[in-house]
């Protein structure tokens, strides 16, 4: 039986690699894909931390008078806006290394 590789969830029938060569450059390609992929789960959530203690930070210094409301609310809505920014780079990435492992040539 050849060995399969696992394409992404669009139910279509996994591709089959009857060359070993091909079947290793998959491997090594989907091993790039997890690592991209975890990188970029990586960024989001430092970015989270960031954006959270930035907000924190905002929130502190408007109870304590030390900056004005409407500065508060455009340094939480930027701080925000990053969080949201970083959660579409990582589907871009995401997204990406699922259509290169789909659109992979089989070797057949």
């Amino acid at each position: 039986m050849p060995d399969t590789a696992i394409n992404t969830n669009d139910h279509t029938a996994p591709k089959i690699y009857n060359d070993e060569g091909a079947r290793k450059a998959y491997l090594c390609a989907a091993q790039s894909a997890a690592i991209a992929i975890q990188d970029a789960v990586d960024n989001m959530r430092q970015i989270n931390a960031i954006s959270n203690t930035i907000i924190g930070v905002a929130m502190a210094q408007q109870l304590e008078n030390s900056i004005n409301a409407d500065a508060a609310e455009r340094i939480i809505n930027n701080a925000r806006k990053m969080s949201s920014d970083a959660a579409a780079d990582f589907e871009a990435v995401s997204r990406n290394a699922a259509n290169l492992l789909k659109d992979f040539p089989s070797g057949q």
